[in-house]
């Protein structure tokens, strides 16, 4: 019985092996929840801002336009703030995880995961800026969720394959959020918060509670 199982295993072995050496598989589930804690934060802090401008209203696009600026820095140093903490928080629950398993966290590989990844959000931010050069706020939201989601599809296949359900979730978010525009916050920490939570959870129980 051994005798037969040893080619099973083997195979096991080398397709693991293979799966390692194409694929990014050190990304802690920790990193998700953190930066989704991070993301519901920084939604309450922006929350916070926006009720103290107008209160009661939930229609984000008319208020960014008609608040000459100041409220669009202040937001805007709030999301900044924002990734770079759930950025540092990440990183830090991923290297910590490949340390631990002993696969570096630098490679082909990462460098593979790291441009299909970048280079949606590099696109999709320039779009969003200009959009709001232009005075045009109500799209940013829904937008953000939208590039943000086909980045995560378009990194998968470097990645384990649940970042592809949880850019799928992303971009179904911003679909929705075309057609209520008012309710870009909201979307925003459904996207980012709750459901990089729930992936960081899933991600945690199915490869590293043991």
């Amino acid at each position: 019985m051994n005798e037969q199982q040893k080619p099973i295993e083997d195979l096991q072995h080398i397709k693991r092996m293979m799966e390692r050496s194409s694929r990014f598989i050190s990304l802690s589930g920790l990193s998700g929840i953190a930066a989704g804690l991070c993301a519901l934060a920084g939604a309450w802090f922006a929350s916070q801002k926006i009720n103290c401008w107008v209160k009661g209203n939930c229609d984000l696009g008319l208020l960014l336009s008609s608040t000459e600026g100041k409220l669009i820095d202040e937001l805007f140093w709030i999301a900044t703030l924002t990734f770079i903490a759930a950025f540092v928080s990440a990183f830090l629950f991923t290297y910590l995880r490949s340390k631990k398993n002993g696969t570096p966290i630098w490679g082909v590989t990462t460098f593979r995961l790291f441009w299909n990844t970048v280079i949606p959000i590099i696109v999709g931010g320039a779009f969003l800026i200009r959009m709001m050069q232009m005075g045009e706020f109500q799209l940013v939201a829904p937008g953000c969720l939208l590039f943000y989601g086909l980045a995560l599809v378009n990194a998968s296949k470097y990645t384990l394959s649940e970042v592809r359900y949880l850019g799928y979730g992303q971009i179904i978010l911003g679909l929705f959020n075309l057609w209520l525009i008012g309710y870009g916050l909201q979307f925003w920490a459904m996207g980012f918060g709750v459901m990089h939570i729930l992936y960081g959870v899933v991600m945690w129980w199915k490869y590293e509670r043991k």
